[in-house]
């Protein structure tokens, strides 16, 4: 019922504002090179506000038609030039033309995330970063859209193997960073370790990435930043077209096949991606192939709307299906080899056969994820301003089956049902400023599963409320931007019990003590808890001129505790860990310096960006110890407890970019995180003072080659080789052996790739060839939960715990398909 109730609502959206449609206009012009004239063929025109871009001609012409009057940020791009972005008033220019001039690095990038207009990177205050398509391509040997991301400066990801993968941004990761999808919140019990973002990574386009709090536009769970996963733009008018993709790696046999298509027709645009993805178990030099580690995957997009005189409306629906292999990490106490478990008593455990470390099929000890999604985005033209709503409904389905001799029986199943709205106008009130008003939130009802076996949470209701006012101001090169907000997140939820009466299978019952047994125990206590907070962000940006640019900015975060920081109390198989919340957690909030200093020359580009968060009532997992040391086991996991703490986490990102020749770059990075645990009034012991899951310093240089005119019949050449370090990580949380320490190494990496073209320009196919840790070093990432599972004992002088994947090489061939 409420789903069809949802349904309505988004559908009666689409007339609500038809009767202030404003008048329409055309823009059309020619796209030159700015050296000797000549038109630029297929070129790209944007108009990003309104989901509309179309290409030039031969003769380098372009137009548009029915636009609605009004200013517009226009953002003109093409191979090998430099892009510009430029705002347009509709109402009194028809024609634009554009003059691009060669370069040989990207700038002009124009973002949509976090601010009420389509704007340009180099304006905006808050620190933002935009991953383009090309570049996720080129990483070809990724497993999911998180680790096409997760080398770039500031951002990381923890880690369960090759295919589960959270965003952590300068530090901060689980519930405290905002996975969108199209600006549609990704909800899918964030606070697990044993499951990634439920999003294929086939049908990302381009991703725009947030450092640092954004709870002002986001809400709770935004105070370390956002990840914006953005779905391919609507093809130019007349058009379809799409493309078939097929990805190979060699390391762990890894077939990521794809097909996609895109139509445009007066205005009703649709589109459809399908992919089917597969490994079976990786390997390194240390573990050889590490059981357990394989995945399927099944992914399903479909779009379909319409962009008319009165804006754009956009409906979606994806579906995620994943099925994946719980590694535990157990071993033969001679040989090392690994061991499976075959029965629930877990007396004997057998070697692991090569047959069944080189086969794709799952285990019968397998976690399967689903999420199914349906999401709208509009933006209604209403005079000089607009109206954006994007509605969403989620289900997400997480069971694990932990149960040899019961395989249909799930240890785990969790069931998430999530609504999310965002409702705001922007009204430019003239004379460079710009407002918007909003509000946005989500309800979700978590549910357990029948037959389940093991309750990490309890079943309960969300809602979140937070509106927001967001103001900008452009005096010339200066650029203004702040806003506040008052977010409130509710929790409630019965009291659940467990009878133990069949210790093999024990039932959960919520409400009131169903039989008052000595059988009954309470497993979770009544719930209801409200946490709320006023957030707020002032920044500026100063463009000396179009080669420097300083950016500074303070903002307030918030963040109300999740669900399993306040009320966990049971195990999750997975994470082979068993998780006890605290109902008595305050939320937390965060203020945030950011300064930033960006230089770009014709040779040479460089940036600076240091950042100081201190955080108030910080919530972490420590583990808990016996009195002799040792861990406290609870159903056979390690017992791991939230608490709560003031905390400091500083560093900065540091690039350098040098290019003497157009086409050879000599790219390098530097990133720095820091973790302090500064107590709560009380000295901290040394074995205290730093917090979990900081990333080590990391470099990374590349040296690269772009040829963007290639040669002949091959064009967009490229070829590259990399070099990251990774420090030795000795500030860690040691404390009741929650951390270890995690020694350095260096990964080389390097890659080639291009398109074939035929004689009448047609792209007729292209090829992405990446290896990754060329050099088949044994390492253990600090970031890695792997490196944690192991025998209880582990044989003197061998390093415990799993190590990363060694050698891969990926190849990626795309083949365009497209009718006119």
């Amino acid at each position: 019922m409420k789903i069809k109730l949802f349904a309505s609502l988004m559908l009666l959206m689409l007339p609500v504002f038809l009767f202030a449609l404003p008048p329409l206009t055309k823009l059309g012009g020619k796209i030159t090179d700015a050296k000797d004239g000549h038109p630029i063929y297929a070129a790209t025109v944007r108009i990003p506000d309104l989901k509309l871009n179309t290409t030039s001609d031969s003769s380098g012409a372009y137009h548009f038609n029915n636009l609605p009057r009004g200013t517009y940020l226009i953002q003109v791009s093409a191979v090998g030039y430099r892009a510009i972005a430029q705002n347009v008033n509709l109402s009194s220019t028809a024609t634009l033309n554009i003059q691009l001039q060669t370069s040989a690095v990207e700038i002009n990038e124009v973002v949509v995330t976090g601010v009420s207009r389509a704007t340009e990177i180099k304006r905006n205050p808050i620190p933002i970063v935009a991953i383009s398509k090309s570049y996720l391509d080129q990483r070809a040997a990724s497993n999911n859209v998180i680790d096409e991301i997760a080398n770039l400066p500031g951002i990381s990801a923890v880690t369960t193997g090759p295919n589960i993968s959270k965003p952590f941004i300068h530090g901060l990761g689980y519930n405290r960073v905002v996975t969108l999808q199209d600006g549609i919140r990704q909800e899918g019990q964030q606070w697990g370790d044993e499951h990634g973002i439920e999003v294929d990574q086939n049908s990302i386009d381009r991703v725009e990435i947030i450092k640092g709090p954004a709870s002002l536009t986001y809400g709770s769970d935004a105070i370390g930043g956002v990840v914006n996963l953005l779905s391919p733009q609507p093809v130019p008018e007349g058009t379809i077209k799409g493309a078939i993709t097929n990805t190979y790696g060699t390391n762990n046999g890894l077939w990521d096949n794809s097909m996609n298509l895109f139509g445009n027709n007066k205005g009703l645009v649709w589109g459809t991606i399908i992919s089917n993805k597969e490994a079976k178990d990786y390997q390194n030099p240390h573990d050889g192939r590490v059981y357990a580690t394989g995945f399927k995957e099944k992914d399903a997009h479909v779009m379909l709307g319409v962009n008319k005189s009165w804006g754009y409306s956009y409906f979606h629906g994806t579906l995620f299906d994943d099925k994946q292999d719980i590694p535990d990490g157990s071993r033969d106490s001679l040989t090392r080899q690994f061991t499976k478990q075959i029965t629930d008593a877990d007396h004997y455990r057998p070697i692991v056969p090569n047959s069944e470390l080189n086969s794709y099929a799952i285990p019968v000890l397998h976690q399967r994820v689903q999420l199914y999604r349906i999401y709208n985005n509009s933006n209604f033209v209403i005079g000089p301003g607009n109206l954006i709503v994007n509605l969403g409904y989620q289900y997400s389905h997480r069971r694990e089956y932990t149960h040899p001799q019961d395989a249909d029986i799930p240890g785990l199943n969790l069931q998430l049902n999530t609504y999310t709205y965002d409702i705001k106008y922007n009204y430019p009130l003239g004379n460079g400023y710009e407002t918007t008003v909003g509000v946005n939130g989500m309800y979700q009802n978590n549910s357990l599963g029948s037959n389940s076996t093991d309750f990490p949470i309890p079943a309960y209701h969300q809602f979140d409320i937070g509106p927001f006012l967001v103001a900008r101001k452009s005096f010339g090169k200066l650029d203004l931007a702040g806003g506040v907000r008052y977010d409130s997140r509710s929790f409630t939820g019965k009291a659940a019990y467990i009878d133990t009466t069949r210790a093999y299978f024990p039932s959960l019952y919520t409400g009131g003590n169903p039989t008052a047994t000595a059988n009954v125990t309470q497993q979770f206590p009544a719930l209801s808890k409200t946490f709320s907070g006023a957030t707020g962000s002032f920044g500026a940006t100063y463009n000396f001129s179009n080669a420097f640019a300083v950016k500074a900015n303070i903002a307030r975060g918030f963040r109300a505790p999740s669900i399993a920081e306040l009320s966990a109390n049971g195990p999750d198989p997975g994470s082979q860990i068993y998780h006890i919340g605290n109902s008595n957690f305050k939320p937390e909030f965060s203020l945030q310096e950011d300064l930033g200093a960006f230089l770009t020359l014709p040779y040479l580009s460089a940036s600076v960006e240091l950042y100081n968060n201190r955080i108030s009532n910080y919530i972490f997992q420590e583990q808990e110890l016996n009195a002799d040391g040792s861990p406290v086991v609870t159903q056979g996991y390690n017992t791991f407890t939230y608490v709560q703490t003031k905390a400091r986490i500083q560093g900065g990102e540091f690039s350098l970019d040098v290019h003497p020749v157009s086409w050879l770059h000599f790219a390098n990075a530097l990133t720095l995180t820091y973790g302090q645990n500064l107590g709560n009034g009380e000295k901290v012991a040394d074995s205290l003072k730093y917090l979990p899951f900081i990333p080590p310093l990391h470099t990374h240089s590349e040296l690269r080659g772009n040829f963007a005119k290639g040669f002949g019949h091959f064009r967009n050449l490229f070829a590259f080789a990399g070099f990251d370090h990774y420090n030795a990580q000795s500030r860690f949380f040691s404390a009741y052996g929650t951390e270890t320490y995690t020694a350095g190494y260096n990964l080389l990496s390097a890659g080639i790739g291009g398109s074939l073209y035929n004689t009448k320009g047609r792209n007729l196919l292209s090829l992405f060839i990446e290896g990754t840790n060329l050099a088949n070093v044994s390492y253990q990432s600090n970031m890695s939960r792997l490196k944690y599972f192991d025998n209880p004992t582990v044989p003197a002088g061998v390093q415990p715990g799993i190590f990363n994947m060694g050698r891969n090489i990926s190849f990626k061939l795309v083949i365009p398909v497209s009718f006119m």
